[in-house]
């Protein structure tokens, strides 16, 4: 019989047990002598039956009632107490005192016993309080961060600041500071983590209090309690922002009772009793079966039971269930009767019975009960069976988390269950995501890892980059020995955890299930409503508090869900011949613009949604077939506006004071233990803002109205008039379907998943390994140390002695740890399962584009899961596991590189963010030798493409990333550019060296020719690209100059003061920029010399004046003898490691080089008499860069360098002798050319010069005004400006001028 609703009253299901006029045939089921054996079998089975219950009396259904109320009897001194016990006060209820008990702002869960804080440091206190015995109460640990646990007084005040144990009469234990706290602190216990159960003793008899962590005593942590009159303990708890605990005063089994010491709230004793024989009994209805024709009863395993619909069984079941159904409803009871009951079926038997004996108790329970009894027990055994789960401690063999999986499993094989659980509990009551997840243990030989990895290893060689070195030390045989025996326990640990994992995927495989419709909606669907909402949460709820899942859950779940999902794609493809496998997965385009799946307020490629569909309506109704109504696109538009409206009093009222949240309650209010959380406790009475987009239906406007809640089958699979997710097939698409469209939501969720937490979590897990070489590094010092200290030292001996093993023991801890991490996330199936998603994504991002326009509606996470996935890739997973050695490696790296050189500039794409990871990801990938080398073997035409758009003028655009890569792709190249590690930090603190991380020269040739004939194309792309580079050296220099000198004056001060650290980072931002630029120009210069020195161009005389004119600008600032560069550089102030005189000096050598001493004669000299020319030229300049004080008189030789000076000379390892050899003949060069200009030039008067530089003689006339200046002036200034820069008069044209050709000329204006 069903339920008929929360609130009503129920009916038992009724079986007519006894009645006169049945008794006949009652009676004569079966045999009488068999019927009362049978039933004495049953119910004298319990070993706690009073005498009564053992009559001689025959038993028969009449007398069965009475026979029953006998047996269930329980001792006076076994009742409950209903009212008080001496020692306690409050309710015997004990919950947490969320009317005002707290301080601070918390989330409480709905049973009162979770807790999240949400404020600085809140603190709340139970019900109940103790003032005489022996007490004690558990927390579940959630989080491991800052929180102080004990017991408190009334009269304790607290604050955002001081919480238990901060105050006189409150006593706490602090796991994450392992300390304990009253008013002062001390060193007490160990450190707890995520997972862990802390109990917490006080003995009022003694006056003395002391903790336990998963149930080994720490100690006693006080002694001499407060007690007397008025002094009664409460349970307390302080906790900072984010994090979470559970508690249970007794309302469940204590996980570690203590003996001698009870829980606050009294266990259900008489209930417990009564539910252990009814359980007795029902124990024995499976282990007997009725054989009528003989007359007897057979013995027969549970695993083999049936029930075949026999009136005797029936009716003795019925009866148990009378009495059995209504303490099933009770938390205590399902997890101490009937959870143990079914874990020690799992435990005995095999998978396969311990499923069938599970299967037949469901069927059981769904026959005899009614229904809201049965979902009850069902919702209290999954929320026992998730924290057994979560807070089991982890034993070598995983065999506490195999036998929950395996219950869980066995329970969710059952239909009816499975679809009851999936609607109203997995993700709505519980996170189920814990399932999946596999905790890390924080305390390595508590988890047996000794046992399983007894010998540890690390790497011995050191990856220190300096000078292009690969020289690597030997191994030794006992490292080798300790390598092979460390891998080997890697293995055994590796193959328990995946028994743990396969556990885990077969859950997911039950819960997508699409084959189970028989009765209702099929698992699969029920699923996807719940999983969207899930994902949805997660989405809306990044930097709010508290997220639904931690990104830990989120890895594992990504990689079961990944596991499952591909079983079921191949599955179909076996069935379906012409789908694709799963190897071949991709979302077609047609999903992110037909509206069937919601993406909430995910930003897409193109911009908001409701955007798109207003501009792109025609393009949707001509290639999709898809009509948007005006009526939704202003009600869409109407909805973007009331987006921001203020919380309903009603909420903000309910929130105010501690109620109970108006429905819907927004998901992400939720609880990182257990449940959901349904109270917002403040004591600054704040209201909680809403979510900017919540679940209702009503206020969400698609193109399709139907929420994700209203989706049947047919709306996601289709049928033959209707083709579901895949409305809107654009003529690029195939029309044979990929799989069931269901999967393909189920591969859009676990993309977003990804981006989501996934990506940020593999990148925190690297930490572990960076600590084992850090340590590594350390030990190898320590003992180089002990090699070289003296015998006689023997102080210093025991102190490296001791260092040593302390770095040893600390690596023991790491390396086994590190294994674990290994194998739980950085596993070769882990890492296939990554690279999987990054081909999916290709695929996708490659279908999108075909479709043109439509592509803007594609969400900007695909590119940034292709994007962060092949980072992953690369940089997490190794040295263990190598991206090179997967399949179709080659091909992925070129489909990338396509994407990213193809993207990076793409007009569809609006978003900065994402147009900003576009182009950091293309510079990261020309860096190195196997992706750069991908990107060559993209098609020409893309390439070219990229090249050009590398090309563009900057001031159009962000510049500095495209500056980036053609710097990378010139660097190998460029003149004393070679370094793998900026050869002044390695020449002077070695320490330093890896903080401007380089990666080793890979020059791509084929890229700079392509460079090379974009810019000799057309007449007007090189002018405006090297206007624009010249124009940000010109600003970027400024700006460096000016910060510095800021830096120099602070620095002079006599008074303390500090830099901004941010004017630091900007001020060495600003100067790789200039050195950045600078070697585009020597780019630039080497590839195509004519666009400065082929004068018959319009523009190669002005471009070579204004090169001219900033390289000496340059040189000047840098060269200068004790000059503020110099002072600046020599603070060496943090930040500025980058700021040397090597970098920049040998940018600027590399173009004069260029200019001066490898092109033809004649361009040499135009060169030359342009470098002279400008007035800032000192020739003093170059001298320094061969450290020269002074230039040397003509036709002597180079005086020997001084070495306390800068000079080329002092980077033999960098600069080649060739390129030393061309710096000394350009020297030469200029030292005689400058003599001899010197010799030549006739002096000008000052009228005669250029009025705009007074630098250069007059030598441009203007028209039709009529002004005068240089050309080089003029020039420079057209190519921003038309108008006169004296008169403002449109210039026409400009015509040369000499003295006294014409002496009409009106003359210029100073």
């Amino acid at each position: 019989m069903a339920s008929k609703g929360a609130g009503m009253s129920f009916s038992r299901k009724s079986y007519r047990l006894t009645s006169d006029a049945e008794k006949s045939r009652v009676t004569g089921i079966v045999q009488e002598k068999l019927l009362n054996d049978y039933l004495n079998r049953i119910f004298s089975s319990s070993e706690h039956a009073p005498p009564a219950a053992t009559s001689r009396k025959p038993l028969n259904f009449q007398n069965l009632p009475e026979h029953l109320d006998q047996l269930l009897q329980v001792d006076n001194e076994e009742e409950e107490s209903q009212g008080q016990v001496e020692g306690r006060l409050g309710p015997s209820t004990v919950v947490l005192d969320h009317t005002g008990g707290f301080e601070g702002l918390l989330l409480v869960d709905d049973d009162l016993l979770g807790v999240i804080g949400h404020s600085n440091f809140g603190t709340i206190r139970s019900t109940t309080c103790v003032y005489k015995g022996k007490w004690l109460y558990e927390v579940l640990i959630s989080s491991q961060g800052l929180m102080q646990i004990g017991w408190c007084t009334i009269s304790c005040r607290f604050n955002q600041e001081e919480g238990v144990g901060d105050t006189h009469n409150s006593y706490a234990y602090d796991g994450n500071r392992v300390r304990k706290w009253n008013v002062t602190t001390t060193n007490y216990g160990k450190a707890w983590a995520a997972g862990d159960i802390v109990s917490c003793l006080i003995d009022l008899d003694d006056g003395t209090l002391s903790f336990c962590l998963n149930g080994v005593s720490l100690g006693t942590a006080f002694e001499n309690l407060s007690r007397g009159l008025g002094m009664a303990y409460f349970p307390a708890i302080s906790l900072s922002f984010k994090e979470s605990v559970a508690f249970n005063f007794g309302s469940r089994p204590l996980r570690y009772p203590v003996a001698g010491y009870r829980p606050l709230q009294d266990p259900p004793s008489a209930d417990l009793v009564r539910a252990q024989r009814l359980l007795g009994c029902f124990r024995a209805v499976l282990s007997v079966e009725l054989d009528p024709v003989e007359g007897r009863l057979l013995d027969k395993e549970s695993s083999k039971w049936r029930l075949r619909g026999q009136p005797t069984v029936l009716l003795t079941l019925a009866h148990i269930f009378h009495h059995f159904a209504p303490l099933l409803r009770k938390v205590y009871l399902v997890e101490a009767v009937l959870m143990s009951f079914l874990l020690g079926i799992v435990e005995k038997g095999t998978p396969t019975q311990a499923q069938s004996v599970v299967h037949q108790v469901l069927d059981l329970l769904w026959l005899f009960m009614e229904d809201y009894e049965v979902q009850d027990c069902l919702k209290q055994l999954m929320m026992s069976l998730l924290r057994l789960y979560r807070f089991s401690p982890i034993v070598p063999d995983l065999g506490l988390q195999i036998h929950y999986l395996r219950l869980t499993i066995a329970i969710l094989r059952h239909e009816k269950s499975r679809k009851f659980l999936l609607s109203n509990v997995l993700f709505d009551v519980l996170r189920s995501v814990v399932f999946f997840y596999i905790k890390s243990p924080l305390r390595v030989e508590e988890a047996g890892l000794q046992e399983l990895i007894p010998t540890t290893w690390w790497p011995h060689c050191s990856s220190r980059e300096g000078k292009e070195s690969t020289e690597m030390k030997e191994e030794t045989a006992e490292e080798r020995l300790r390598r092979r025996a460390y891998e080997r326990g890697c293995q055994r640990l590796r193959k328990r955890i995946e028994v743990v994992e396969e556990l885990q995927v077969q859950i997911l495989k039950l819960l997508l299930d699409n084959k189970d419709d028989n009765g209702g909606e099929a698992s699969r669907y029920i699923f996807l409503t719940k999983f969207r909402k899930f994902l949805q949460e997660n989405a809306s709820g990044r930097g709010n508090m508290p997220m639904l899942c931690p990104p830990e859950y989120m890895v594992c779940f990504l990689h079961r869900l990944i596991s499952a999902l591909r079983y079921y794609w191949d599955e179909y493809k076996a069935s379906n011949p012409h789908a694709s496998f799963s190897e071949e997965a991709y979302i077609p385009p047609q999903v992110f613009y037909n509206g069937k799946v919601d993406y909430f307020d995910l930003q897409r490629l193109g911009g908001l949604l409701s955007h798109l569909r207003k501009t792109l309506k025609d393009d949707l109704a001509s290639k999709a077939n898809i009509v948007i109504d005006p009526l939704e696109l202003q009600s869409t538009a109407m909805d973007d506006l009331d987006e921001d409206e203020e919380p309903a009093p009603a909420m903000a009222q309910a929130l105010a004071v501690g109620g109970p949240l108006p429905l819907p309650r927004p998901g992400w209010l939720s609880s990182p233990t257990l449940g959901r959380a349904n109270r917002f406790l403040s004591t600054a009475a704040v209201s909680l803002m809403t979510p900017r987009r919540p679940l209702s239906t009503s206020e969400k406007v698609k193109v399709r109205t139907l929420s994700v809640e209203q989706r049947t089958r047919e709306d996601i699979e289709g049928s033959h008039w209707n083709e579901g997710l895949l409305l809107g097939r654009p003529p690029e698409e195939p029309e044979q379907p990929l799989t069931e469209n269901s999967l393909l939501e189920v591969l859009d969720g676990a993309v977003m998943m990804y981006n989501l937490s996934v990506h940020q979590q593999l990148g925190k897990m690297v930490g572990v390994s960076d600590d084992v070489n850090e340590y590594a590094m350390a030990l190898r010092d320590t003992e180089d140390k002990l090699r070289r200290c003296p015998k006689r030292r023997k102080d210093i001996l025991a102190e490296l002695t001791k260092s040593q093993k302390v770095f040893s023991e600390k690596l023991d801890h790491l390396s086994r740890r590190l294994a674990w991490v290994h194998a739980t996330v950085y596993s070769q199936e882990k890492m296939l399962d990554i690279y999987w998603l990054l081909r999916v994504c290709l695929r996708t991002i490659e279908h999108g584009d075909r479709t043109g326009s439509l592509f803007a509606f594609m969400p900007e996470f695909y590119l940034s899961v292709a994007i962060n996935s092949y980072s992953a890739l690369k940089n997490y997973f190794g040295p263990v596991h190598s991206m090179e050695e997967l399949p179709g490696y080659e091909e992925t790296l070129t489909r990338l590189a396509a994407i990213l050189a193809k993207h990076f500039a793409d007009a569809r794409i609006v978003g900065t963010d994402i147009r900003d990871s576009l182009m950091q990801a293309l510079a990261s990938y020309v860096c190195y030798p196997h992706s750069l080398r991908a990107v060559e073997r993209i098609p020409e035409e893309q390439r070219i493409a990229m090249v050009r758009n590398l090309l563009a003028p900057y001031e159009q655009r962000p510049w500095a990333q495209t500056n980036w890569i053609l710097v990378r792709l010139w660097r190998g190249c460029g003149f004393g550019y070679r370094y793998t590690r900026l050869p002044h930090l390695l020449k002077t603190k070695l320490e330093d060296a890896n903080l401007p991380s380089l990666q080793k020269p890979c020059p791509s040739t084929l890229l700079q020719q392509h460079m090379a004939d974009l810019l000799q194309q057309g007449p007007d792309v090189a002018p405006s690209f090297l206007n624009s580079v010249l124009n940000q050296l010109n600003w970027a220099f400024s700006e460096f100059i000016g910060m510095i000198q800021e830096i120099q004056q602070a620095a002079e001060r006599l008074e303390r003061n500090f830099v901004d650290s941010r004017q630091l980072k900007v001020c060495a931002t600003c100067f790789d920029l200039s050195v950045s630029l600078l070697r585009v120009l020597e780019m630039t210069i080497t590839l195509v010399p004519e666009i400065f020195l082929d004068w018959t161009r319009p523009t190669s005389e002005m471009l070579l004046r204004r090169l001219a004119q900033l390289l000496n600008q340059v040189l000047n600032r840098v060269t200068a003898e004790r000059n503020l560069f110099d002072r600046v550089v020599t603070l060496r102030l943090p930040g500025l490691e980058s700021v040397d005189h090597y970098p920049i000096l040998v940018a600027v050598t590399g173009i004069l080089v260029q200019l001066l001493v490898r092109g033809p004669a004649s361009e040499r000299e135009q060169a030359t008499s342009v470098l002279l020319a400008d007035p800032c030229f000192q020739l003093r300049s170059i001298c320094y860069l061969l450290g020269q004080p002074e230039p040397p008189a003509p036709g002597t030789a180079l005086p020997a360098p001084d070495r306390k000076r800068f000079s080329l000379q002092s980077y033999a390892d960098y600069i080649s002798a060739d390129e030393l050899a061309q710096v000394e003949q350009m020297l030469a060069h200029l030292t005689s050319a400058s003599a001899q200009a010197a010799a030549a030039s006739l002096p000008t008067s000052e009228e005669d010069l250029c009025p705009i530089c007074y630098a250069h003689p007059i030598s441009a006339v203007f028209q039709p005004c009529g002004h005068k200046s240089c050309k080089a002036c003029i020039n420079q200034h057209l190519m921003n400006n038309k108008d006169c820069f004296f008169c403002k008069t449109t210039i026409v044209s400009v015509e040369d001028w000499e003295k006294g050709a014409n002496t009409s000329t009106t003359s210029s204006a100073a």
